[in-house]
C-alpha cells in the first residue's frame, strides 16, 4: 500500500505544484485538490475534525503532507451512457472538467447516452443528419425545383389543389392528318355521329386549329362527286355548335379564298364550288347573312370575287334559301325511279351512236346507283332484242363486257338483269314475235364473251312448239329448241 502511495505521489506531484494560479485558488484548498462532488465540498467546509477523518479515510497522503484524493467513478446517476435513475437529480458531472474536457461534443446535462450532440449534425464544418437537404429554411425561387404550394399552404392553411390536365396540342400538319381519314371514311357509310364522335375525342389536342375541320371536309369534297358535297354540307350543319363553331367556319372560308389559285389547278370550278357551300352554310344558319357583305371591297382576286358573287346571286334569287337545299343535285337513291330509267336509256342510246365505252361508264357512275345497275342490263337486252341487228349486238357486247371486267357491274345485278328479262319474255314476245330466237343467239353471245355463267344460259326461256307424229315427224317430240 505504501508503494502506490509513493508512486502516486510521485505522480502528481509535479502536476499539482505547476497548475495555474487561477486553478490553484480554486481547486486546492487546505492543502486538497477538490475534484469531489458538492456535497462532499460541503461536508469539508462544514468541516474540523469529521473532514479531516473523510480525508484520511478516503483520500491519499503526499510525502509532503498534502492528501490526494482518490478519483471517483461516475455513478448512474452522472453516467453518459444511461440515463439517471428515477427519483434521483442529475448532479453537473462535466462543469468542473478541465480544458481537454470542455471541448467534448457530448452533453454537458448528463442526460445523454454518450453521443455527439444533435446526432453529430450540430457544429462547425458539419454536413448535417441524412434527410435534412429536404427541409432547408430557405429555398431559391428562380431554383427549377422551387414548388410554391408548400408555401401557401403554409399560409393559408388547408388549402385544395386543382390539376389541370396537360394536353398538347396538334400542329397544322397532324391535324391534317388525324382529319382527312375521318372524312374518307365518312364519304363511304355516311355516319355522321362516328365523325362527331371521333372529333370530340381529339378536341383538346385540336385546340384553336378546329377550323381546319370544315376547311379539310370542304377541299377534299371538291374532289369527290356532288352527293358527297351534299354529305359535307350536312357534316358542316350537325357540328355546328358542338365542335365547331360560327368563328370556326368563318375562317375556313378565308382559308380557302386565299387557296383558290391553288385549288383551281386541281378543280377548275372550285370559285363555283366554294360559292355553294357558302350560300348553303347561309341557309343552315351556320354563318349568319351579312358574312358575304363583310369581303366587299377587301377582296381583290378575280377568283374570290366571283365565289363571293355565285353565293350573293343564290341567295339573292326568289325562294333562294328553300332552293339551296338541292344546290348540290338531288342524289343518286333519292332520285325517282322513272327519272334513273329515263337517264340509262339515253345513256344506251348516245352510246350506240359514239360507241364511246368510257363515255357511257363515266355517265353510269355518275349516277350514283350502283344497286340500280341490273336496270342497264334489262335495258340492254331489250334494245338487243328490239333491234334484231347483228351491230347492236355487238355493241351491247362489248359494253356489258368493259363494265362487268371493270367491276362497275357485278356478277349478282348481271344475274338480276338477266332474271328480268326471262321473267318478261312473254310480253315481249307479243310485240317482237322472234324475241326467243333473237335472245338465244344474243345469251350465247354473252356466254362466250365471259360475261354471264352456265347458270344464268340454263335459266334462258325457249318457246318451242311441240309436234305430233301425224305432221311426219316420226313419232319424236321436240322438247326444246337449245337442249
Amino acid at each position: 500500500m505504501m508503494e502506490v502511495e509513493n508512486r502516486l505521489s510521485e505522480r502528481f506531484d509535479g502536476l499539482v505544484d505547476e497548475l495555474p494560479d487561477e486553478l490553484n485558488e480554486r481547486r486546492v484548498k487546505n492543502g486538497v485538490i477538490l475534484e469531489e462532488s458538492e456535497e462532499e465540498v460541503e461536508a469539508m467546509e462544514g468541516g474540523g475534525v469529521e473532514g479531516e477523518e473523510m480525508l484520511k479515510s478516503d483520500g491519499l497522503h503526499h510525502n509532503s503532507g498534502r492528501i490526494i484524493k482518490k478519483a471517483k467513478r461516475p455513478i448512474k446517476a452522472t453516467s453518459f451512457s444511461e440515463p439517471s435513475a428515477p427519483g434521483v437529480a442529475p448532479t453537473q458531472g462535466l462543469v468542473n472538467l478541465n480544458r481537454a474536457s470542455k471541448n467534448l461534443r457530448r452533453p454537458r446535462n448528463s442526460l445523454g447516452r454518450g453521443l455527439p450532440k444533435k446526432g453529430g449534425a450540430g457544429g462547425k464544418g458539419t454536413w448535417g443528419k441524412l434527410g435534412d437537404e429536404m427541409e432547408l429554411p430557405w429555398v431559391d425561387p428562380n431554383d427549377p425545383n422551387y414548388d410554391s404550394d408548400g408555401e401557401e399552404a403554409a399560409e393559408v392553411g388547408k388549402k385544395t389543389i386543382k390539376l389541370n390536365t396537360l394536353v398538347p396540342e396538334m400542329s397544322e400538319e397532324d391535324v391534317r392528318k388525324a382529319v382527312e381519314p375521318l372524312m374518307l371514311e365518312y364519304f363511304e357509310n355516311g355516319e355522321c355521329e362516328e365523325v362527331l364522335f371521333s372529333l370530340e375525342e381529339m378536341l383538346l389536342n385540336i385546340g384553336s386549329r378546329r377550323w381546319m375541320v370544315p376547311a379539310l371536309a370542304i377541299e377534299l369534297s371538291m374532289d369527290h362527286k356532288p352527293s358527297h358535297r351534299e354529305m359535307t354540307s350536312q357534316l358542316i350543319s350537325e357540328l355546328y355548335q358542338k365542335v365547331i363553331s360560327q368563328r370556326d367556319i368563318g375562317k375556313a372560308y378565308d382559308f380557302l379564298l386565299r387557296q383558290l389559285s391553288d385549288l383551281i389547278l386541281d378543280t377548275p370550278d372550285a370559285p363555283t364550288i366554294i360559292g355553294n357551300f357558302m350560300a348553303r352554310n347561309i341557309a343552315d344558319d351556320c354563318i349568319p347573312p351579312k358574312f358575304l357583305q363583310s369581303y366587299k371591297g377587301h377582296v381583290t382576286e378575280v377568283e374570290a370575287v366571283k365565289a363571293l358573287c355565285r353565293a350573293d346571286t343564290l341567295l339573292s334569287m326568289k325562294h333562294g334559301l328553300v332552293r339551296l337545299d338541292n344546290v348540290w343535285g338531288v342524289g343518286g337513291g333519292i332520285r325517282p325511279v322513272k327519272y334513273l330509267v329515263k337517264k340509262i336509256v339515253l345513256l344506251l342510246k348516245e352510246y350506240l351512236c359514239s360507241c364511246d365505252i368510257q363515255e357511257a361508264t363515266r355517265c353510269l357512275k355518275d349516277l350514283e346507283v350502283p344497286h340500280f345497275h341490273h336496270e342497264l342490263v334489262y335495258e340492254a337486252v331489250v334494245m338487243v332484242i328490239e333491234s334484231m341487228h347483228e351491230k347492236t349486238d355487238e355493241a351491247m357486247c362489248k359494253l356489258l363486257q368493259a363494265l362487268f371486267r371493270s367491276f362497275v357491274i357485278t356478277i349478282e345485278q348481271m344475274r338480276a338483269g338477266f332474271q328480268r328479262v326471262y321473267d318478261q319474255m312473254v310480253d315481249i314476245s307479243i310485240d317482237v314475235p322472234q324475241a326467243y330466237s333473237v335472245l338465244e343467239r344474243w345469251v350465247l353471245r354473252c356466254r362466250q364473251a365471259g360475261i354471264i355463267n352456265d347458270d344464268i344460259l340454263k335459266k334462258m326461256p325457249s318457246r318451242g312448239r311441240k309436234r305430233f307424229v301425224s305432221e311426219g315427224d316420226g313419232g319424236l317430240i321436240k322438247d326444246s329448241s337449245y337442249w
